[in-house]
């Protein structure tokens, strides 16, 4: 295979013609790149150019690849920086698309900012976050919109309504995280009780650790904990699916056919949410309960059944209504916040991870933003 030449020679008056023939190609790599050198670092010339006009020829050239064009590019460049008027005459039709492809990829990048200091760049800093707050705070009210447009939409066609879907995620969401919740409530509301018995015992007011075990598992802790749980296990989970299909520009090929995104992608997702929460939180609390009367009974020596007698009267069922009136609020924040996250993954593994973060961090935040505003609201009217 004939390596790639490249002949020079001054033309007539101030200008220089350039000759380039062969196979210019990465495999020449050795033999090319000193041709370039020679043509371009000719004696006397350092700075600037005594020729204000250099013309390459590339007639002659037989074979071409993204190596080769940035020789020619390159040299080009050189010629150009030291104030000649340079350009490429007869590439062959088959190389022209390359050429300019690659011409057009070594632009000057842009030079990086000054990066700011002290004070000028705390205030920055503090703008971008709320600038970027209240970005995410509109993007959860349009994805919001578009979802109760797609439940009226259901509700008007119910056969459109993608039920298999539905159970599926019930089936993840729900049935698969109960052992976990069982588990993890169970402890909290052990806890709960061990540390009540040993602080209240020192006024001998062990048997008011039931009121509190009671009362702060099914108003507060058993609906939060879940919540939780659920914004970290499910919420990342439905980040990551949908951020993946994303990428693979799944989601993309759901508009060009006709369908939409939201009503067969996050509206099962989020009503499997709001469904499956109100019965976590459920057995979360029985099993906090649970947890803090058998540590009540082996811990604080209070028999199971003043326990029940004593939770009997400390609770009613407005406590009990307080915690699962806050379940589909949450799981709906949860599940809203999930799928913003989700959709907004950039064609890259890193957006995708940084993205599931974000989903994980803003969902337990506005949980428990959510859980502050309710107790507010429910402290004002008595209950």
């Amino acid at each position: 295979m004939t390596s790639g030449t490249l002949e020079h020679a001054p033309s007539r008056g101030d200008g220089l013609d350039l000759t380039a023939a062969g196979h210019w190609t990465a495999e020449h790599a050795r033999a090319l790149e000193p041709l370039v050198d020679a043509a371009t670092h000719t004696p006397g010339q350092i700075d600037q150019a005594p020729f204000t006009r250099v013309v390459l020829d590339a007639t002659r050239i037989t074979q071409l690849d993204t190596y080769g064009a940035w020789l020619i590019e390159r040299t080009l460049r050189i010629w150009s920086s030291r104030g000649a008027d340079t350009r490429v005459v007869g590439l062959p039709p088959i190389y022209n698309n390359l050429f300019e492809k690659v011409r057009a990829g070594q632009q000057k990048l842009t030079p990086l900012k000054h990066k700011q200091t002290g004070l000028v760049a705390t205030l920055e800093s503090v703008g971008r976050t709320m600038t970027a707050v209240a970005s995410d705070l509109f993007t959860i009210f349009q994805i919001a919109g578009q979802l109760l447009m797609a439940f009226f939409s259901v509700c008007a066609n119910p056969w459109r309504f993608r039920f298999t879907s539905l159970i599926n995620h019930l089936e993840r969401v729900c049935w698969n995280a109960v052992p976990i919740i069982i588990l993890i409530t169970f402890l909290i509301g052990a806890i709960i009780a061990q540390q009540g018995i040993f602080h209240f015992r020192t006024f001998g007011a062990d048997i008011y650790v039931v009121d509190m075990v009671g009362v702060l598992v099914l108003r507060e802790l058993g609906v939060l904990i879940v919540c939780i749980m659920i914004a970290g296990r499910s919420g990342s989970a439905y980040t990551a699916e949908l951020g993946s299909m994303k990428m693979r520009e799944e989601i993309d090929a759901l508009r060009t056919m006709g369908f939409d995104p939201i009503e067969v992608l996050v509206l099962p997702r989020i009503l499997a949410l709001i469904i499956a929460v109100p019965i976590l939180a459920f057995i979360g609390a029985m099993a906090a309960l649970y947890g803090g009367g058998v540590v009540s009974w082996l811990y604080g020596g209070i028999d199971p059944k003043i326990f029940m007698s004593r939770l009997h009267e400390s609770i009613s069922v407005k406590t009990f209504a307080v915690g699962m009136i806050k379940a589909p609020f949450m799981a709906l924040i949860i599940g809203l916040v999930a799928c913003m996250e989700g959709l907004q993954v950039k064609g890259s593994a890193e957006s995708l991870g940084a993205k599931t973060t974000d989903s994980v961090v803003k969902s337990i935040f506005l949980v428990i933003v959510i859980d502050g505003l309710f107790a507010v609201f429910f402290a004002s009217v008595g209950i």
